[in-house]
C-alpha cells in the first residue's frame, strides 16, 4: 500500500528541495520495461509482438542497462529466451520480480528526479495510477511499481496522491513540461481538481516552472490524448509535432488545431518553440478498429532513436526527419505494426532512468 506520508501539496515536494525530472535527451542509467504478458491488451495476437519488442531491447541495450519487471521465474525465462533469439546483450538486462498487470511502463512506472546539488541525488516520485480512467481493472500491481523500485535502490519516494501517467506530459530539461486538455483534464483523472491545480502538481512534483497545454490527442487513442503521442522535445526549445495531410482523416483538425497552439506558445525566456512537422503514418487498423500509430511514439536512449514503422510509405520520410533531429544519435525505425494493437507503442513502453 502507498503511504501518504508526503502526499499533497501541504507536504516537503521535490521541487521545494531542488529536484527536478530531466528531459529524455539527457545521458540515461537505465531504460525500465515491463515485460508483456496481459493477452487482453493484444487480443489474439500477443504472441506476435514479441520478435519486436525483442528487436526493442536490443537496441536499449546498446548503450544502457535495461531493466525489466518480471512477474516470476517462468515470465523471466520466457523474456529470455525472446532475447536470446534476438541476439540481445544479455549482460546489459537486468531483471526485477516486480509483478506487473500489463506493459504500459512508461504510464506505471517511476519518475526518477535528480538534483546534482543533493546529498540523495535521485528520488522518484509515485504518482497514483488508474489504468487511464479505470479502462482497465486490474490495475493494483502497476499502481505499485515506482515504490517497489525506490525500495529497491532504497531511494526517497514522494507520492502526490494525484492521477498522473508518464506519457501524458513531455519536458525539455529547462523548466517546461508539455500536456494535453484532453488528458489531463478529463475528469476520469482527476475530476475534484481545476487546470490551475493541476499545474501546481505538475510544478510541485515534476520540478517545472512552466506548464503548456495543447488541448487533443489523436484518434483511437484510449489513454484520452497522450502527449508522446503528437508533440515531443528533441532539444530544449524544439519540437517535433504530428500532422496529418488529408483533409478526410478524423485526425486533420485535431493535428492543426495543436499546430496552432504551439505556433503560439513562448518558452520560459520568451522565445517561440522551434516546430518541426512530422507526418503521421498511413491509418493502421485492425478488426476494423483505427489505431493510435504515431511516429512521434519514438523512444531516446543514450545514443539511439527508436522509432516505431507501420509498414507505411511515409516510414522513411518520417525516419529522415527524426534523424535530422539527432545528428549524434543512431534512428533505429522498427516494425510496430503489431505491437500498436495494443494502442501503444515504444514510448509507451518504456521509462527512462536519468544519470546525475
Amino acid at each position: 500500500m502507498k503511504t501518504d506520508m508526503l502526499q499533497g501539496l501541504n507536504q516537503p515536494t521535490p521541487a521545494a528541495a531542488g529536484y527536478y525530472f530531466p528531459a529524455e535527451f539527457a545521458p540515461h542509467d537505465a531504460t525500465w520495461l515491463s515485460w508483456p504478458h496481459k493477452e487482453a491488451s493484444w487480443p489474439g495476437k500477443i504472441h506476435a509482438i514479441f520478435p519486436y519488442y525483442a528487436q526493442f531491447v536490443k537496441a536499449l541495450a546498446e548503450s544502457e542497462r535495461v531493466c525489466i519487471n518480471v512477474n516470476d521465474n517462468d515470465m523471466k525465462s520466457f523474456a529470455l529466451r525472446n532475447l536470446e533469439k534476438a541476439q540481445v546483450n544479455l549482460e546489459r538486462v537486468e531483471f526485477y520480480f516486480h509483478a506487473t498487470n500489463d506493459a504500459w511502463c512508461r504510464d506505471h512506472g517511476p519518475a526518477f528526479l535528480i538534483n546534482p546539488e543533493a546529498r540523495q541525488k535521485k528520488v522518484i516520485v509515485d504518482w497514483n495510477y488508474n489504468a487511464w480512467g479505470g479502462k482497465y481493472p486490474p490495475f493494483d500491481l502497476d499502481d505499485n511499481i515506482p515504490t517497489k523500485i525506490a525500495q529497491h535502490y532504497n531511494i526517497p519516494v514522494y507520492y502526490p496522491g494525484i492521477i498522473m501517467e508518464g506519457g501524458a506530459v513531455e519536458f525539455n530539461g529547462k523548466g517546461t513540461v508539455m500536456t494535453s486538455k484532453a488528458c489531463l483534464l478529463n475528469p476520469n483523472r482527476n475530476p475534484s481538481l481545476n487546470q490551475q491545480q493541476i499545474e501546481q502538481y505538475l510544478i510541485a512534483y515534476y520540478g517545472v516552472q512552466q506548464v503548456l497545454w495543447v488541448d487533443e490527442g489523436i484518434i483511437g487513442d484510449d489513454t484520452d490524448g497522450h502527449i508522446d503521442d503528437t508533440v515531443r522535445f528533441v532539444n530544449e526549445n524544439t519540437v517535433l509535432t504530428v500532422i496529418e495531410d488529408d483533409a478526410e482523416n478524423e485526425n486533420y483538425g485535431i493535428l492543426k488545431g495543436n499546430l496552432q497552439q504551439l505556433q503560439q506558445m513562448r518558452l520560459i525566456n520568451g522565445q517561440p518553440l522551434n516546430i518541426i512537422e512530422l507526418p503521421m503514418p498511413d491509418t493502421v487498423e485492425y478488426d476494423g478498429q483505427p489505431l493510435p500509430a504515431s511516429y512521434a511514439n519514438f523512444y531516446i536512449s543514450n545514443n539511439a532513436v527508436i522509432v516505431p514503422t507501420f509498414r507505411s510509405k511515409k516510414d522513411d520520410l518520417a525516419l529522415q526527419i527524426i534523424q535530422d533531429c539527432f545528428p549524434n544519435r543512431k534512428v533505429i525505425g522498427i516494425d510496430s505494426t503489431e505491437i500498436i494493437w495494443g494502442l501503444g507503442s515504444f514510448h509507451c513502453l518504456s521509462q527512462q532512468e536519468p544519470s546525475v
